[in-house]
C-alpha cells in the first residue's frame, strides 16, 4: 500500500481532536497492518524543523496505529517538549509506511536514499541498544554510510570510540517505506472542502 493524503488529514485531526476535546474523524482508509511512523515538522523562519518523530516496526492495523502515533510523536517525544494547540497551523505531517525488511549482511549492505537502517549493537556497559533512521533522513543530513552509521551508534547511545571494530559488530536491517508529508494548510482545506461546519475551532485559526 502507499501512503495517502487521507493518511495525513487523519492524523492531523487526531492531533487537533485531542486539543479540543473532540472526537476525530473517522477514518477514509482500509485497515491494513504495517509497521509506521508518524512525523511532525515546524514551520519556523520559512522553513520546516523536527517538531517530533515515533513510530513502531511491529506492523499495526492502521486505524488504531496511526491514531496512537499521532498523538505519541506530538507529546511523547523525548526530544522535545510536547506540540501545542498554538502551533497547529504551523505543522506539517508526515506519514511513512515501512515495507521490505531485509537482513543485510554487513553494516554497508544498504543504499541512501533507497533503505532506512536499523541497527543492534552492545553499548560500552554490554547492554543491548537498537537506533533506527528512516530512508529520508540520512539524505537530507548528506550522509555518507560512515557518516550515517556513527550518528545512529551516538543515537542509540553508544558513547565510547567507535572503530572499524565497532561497526562491524553491528547487526543491522535495511527496509524501505513509502511517505508522504501534507501541511496544515492542505489538512484545513480537506476539511472545508467536506464539512466545514463540524470543525469551526481548527478553521477559525486559518483566518
Amino acid at each position: 500500500m502507499a501512503v495517502s493524503e487521507k493518511h495525513c488529514y487523519y492524523c492531523f485531526d487526531v492531533l487537533a481532536a485531542y486539543f479540543e476535546g473532540r472526537d476525530p474523524i473517522l477514518p477514509e482508509f482500509d485497515n491494513s497492518e504495517y509497521p509506521l511512523f508518524v512525523t511532525w515538522n515546524l514551520k519556523k523562519h520559512g522553513s520546516y524543523r523536527l517538531r517530533g518523530c515515533i513510530g513502531n516496526f511491529d506492523p499495526m492495523p492502521l486505524h488504531t496505529g496511526l491514531r496512537q502515533y499521532a498523538l505519541t510523536s506530538a507529546l511523547q517525544d523525548r526530544r522535545f517538549n510536547p506540540i501545542t494547540y498554538k502551533e497547529l497551523p504551523h505543522l506539517s505531517c508526515g506519514i511513512s509506511l515501512l515495507t521490505n525488511f531485509e537482513k543485510a549482511k554487513d553494516y554497508l549492505d544498504w543504499e541512501i536514499g533507497l533503505h532506512g537502517i536499523w541497527i543492534e549493537f552492545e553499548n560500552d556497559d554490554g547492554r543491548r541498544r537498537t537506533a533506527t533512521y528512516l530512508p529520508d533522513v540520512i539524505p537530507e543530513q548528506n550522509w555518507d554510510q560512515i557518516e550515517a552509521i556513527d550518528s545512529l551508534l551516538r543515537k542509540g547511545g553508544f558513547r565510547g570510540r567507535i572503530t572499524p571494530a565497532v561497526r562491524e559488530s553491528i547487526r543491522l536491517k535495511r527496509y524501505q517505506s513509502s511517505k508522504l508529508e501534507i501541511t496544515y494548510e492542505e489538512y484545513a482545506a480537506y476539511l472545508e472542502k467536506n464539512d466545514v461546519e463540524q470543525f469551526p475551532s481548527v478553521l477559525k485559526s486559518k483566518k
